[in-house]
């Protein structure tokens, strides 16, 4: 089998490097300034789990010309129109695309460009981050990723998949109810990301706050109206597990977007907390706190756009 992983960032760039390191056939479609910095220095990544550093397969976009049996989708959800344009020549009769950006407004734009039928759902889980050198910083122990049919079938296809992820140095497992998961990751990212930013800091410090814990809780039942109208509703042992994480007392948690806002960096802020915001006015229900997040987050992308 062989893989295009489209993006070698943080995540993208920790899978693939791990799936490279463990001796499959992978091969990174980079940006040119991603691929000069690669060539001359190596993929790195700094790890709770092991070091790793190696020299990967590169390819950019204008020499892309021939198809792979999978693609690994692995951008930020703000370039993905952007890498639909490059990755389209490795998309051939039988390539599976996997996913594993945030957010679900992806899993439309790609059905309608290239057919549902090639899209395998996934998700990645892993705290990571790219160092002012490039490196791939691994910020703690867990680094899974899961993926599976959307009508949760064990077809041949996903089979010979979950065969080239097994034993690859992370944690690999085959769902049978992957669009599950990724519903609840996006409840998930969606009631972190607006809690830490807009109150602008970890999940101890708004809990101690005045009033945070209950802006906290608020914030997770709104997520979990719109999702339960919207989508697959997360299940209630799902939700009380959320509530403990997102409400310790003391807890250093923040989200890859509270990192990005504070480094002044573009965020994902219309695919984890605008798309959701859409979908419950479309449905009728009120979500004032997520409204002022999202609200919160626009004001720092337009700052930031030219």
């Amino acid at each position: 089998m062989r893989m295009l992983v489209v993006g070698a960032g943080s995540t993208g760039g920790y899978f693939g490097g791990r799936l490279a390191a463990a001796g499959r056939e992978v091969t990174f479609l980079v940006r040119p300034q991603r691929a000069a910095k690669l060539a001359a220095q190596g993929l790195e990544v700094i790890s709770p789990r092991g070091n790793l550093s190696l020299q990967p397969k590169l390819i950019t976009a204008d020499t892309l010309d021939v198809p792979f049996d999978v693609v690994l989708l692995a951008v930020k959800a703000y370039a993905l129109e952007t890498a639909l344009n490059d990755l389209a020549p490795a998309v051939g009769p039988q390539t599976m695309i996997v996913p594993v950006l945030n957010g679900m407004r992806h899993m439309d734009v790609l059905a309608e460009r290239f057919g549902a039928g090639r899209l395998v759902g996934g998700v990645a889980r892993i705290a990571s981050t790219l160092d002012p050198h490039g490196r791939i910083m691994h910020l703690a122990p867990f680094h899974d990723i899961s993926y599976g049919e959307l009508d949760g079938s064990i077809s041949p296809r996903i089979s010979a998949l979950d065969a080239f992820m097994q034993g690859a140095g992370f944690d690999a497992r085959l769902s049978m109810a992957i669009e599950r998961e990724m519903w609840e990751k996006w409840a998930f990212l969606s009631s972190l990301g607006a809690i830490t930013c807009l109150m602008r800091g970890t999940v101890g410090e708004v809990e101690a706050a005045p009033g945070g814990r209950a802006c906290a809780e608020q914030l997770i039942d709104e997520v979990a109206a719109v999702i339960g109208t919207a989508g697959i509703g997360p299940s209630e042992a799902f939700l009380a597990q959320v509530r403990g994480q997102l409400t310790a007392k003391g807890s250093p948690l923040t989200s890859s977007m509270y990192r990005d806002l504070v480094n002044g960096s573009p965020i994902e802020a219309d695919q984890i907390v605008g798309d959701l915001l859409a979908r419950g006015t479309r449905a009728g229900v009120a979500t004032p706190l997520l409204a002022a997040a999202y609200a919160h987050l626009a004001i720092h992308q337009a700052r930031l756009a030219p």
